[in-house]
């Protein structure tokens, strides 16, 4: 029997989801785990297929983590009826330079492709083209963001553009991967349209790791959780 571990913390949620999802896979055993350190545990048990962060804080275990797997990185799962796509990155502390964004940017690739998609690529930056000079930061993002899609087209053969700060032109031209200038940001974007708007996600797919690890808010909703033990159960088959 395949077994899913996954993180309980003060997010009731978490529980009424398992409950569901067990009605719905039977088959599929489900390892409650109530600590960072078994949570990072059940990631190196091989009797454990997958594991979902749940509700627990995810800092001590991606800290525990990054030391056994320097490269992991994560981007969360948007896909609903009208948009799916993946969004990166996605952790306050990732994506923090340019050559950061292209390796995740390839691990999204190499994602969509195992699910037999095409990637069609939008890199955001901090404001308009036409807005650098309006502070250094903004400056500094635009300049980083045209040197990711240059680095884009150059080392993939994928379709790629620069949107600037046009994140809901990226969304509508139906982009299925979209690179935030850096973590915070993208951060940010990922609690607008999922915990505000409630955009359907499965949660973050991390990256650069064996184990099938799904990274997940605390706050998120009971489905959300539900479709985070989905894609686990599932990504495991591949």
């Amino acid at each position: 029997m395949k077994t899913i571990a996954i993180g309980v913390g003060e997010n009731e949620n978490i529980i009424q989801a398992c409950h569901i999802f067990k009605e719905k896979h039977p088959k599929t055993n489900l390892k409650l785990i109530y600590s960072d350190e078994d949570l990072v545990k059940a990631v190196f048990d091989e009797k454990i297929h997958g594991v979902v962060r749940g509700s627990l804080p995810a800092s001590n275990i991606m800290k525990e983590l990054k030391e056994k797997y320097p490269d992991i990185s994560r981007a969360t799962y948007v896909n609903g009826d009208e948009h799916e796509f993946l969004l990166t990155p996605v952790g306050i502390d990732e994506g923090e330079s340019v050559e950061d964004k292209f390796k995740i940017v390839e691990d999204c690739i190499s994602f969509l492709k195992r699910l037999g998609k095409t990637p069609k690529i939008a890199v955001l930056a901090e404001g308009r083209e036409d807005d650098f000079g309006r502070g250094s930061e903004v400056s500094k993002s635009i300049t980083e963001s045209k040197k990711l899609t240059k680095m884009i087209e150059t080392k993939t053969s994928e379709e790629v553009k620069n949107y600037f700060i046009l994140v809901e032109k990226a969304i509508n031209d139906d982009c299925n991967v979209i690179v935030a200038p850096n973590g915070r940001v993208g951060n940010i974007i990922f609690r607008t349209l999922v915990l505000l708007n409630s955009w359907p996600s499965y949660g973050a797919i991390t990256f650069g790791m064996e184990k099938v690890y799904i990274d997940t808010s605390r706050d998120q909703s009971i489905d959300g959780y539900v479709r985070s033990l989905i894609l686990a159960e599932s990504l495991d088959n591949f």
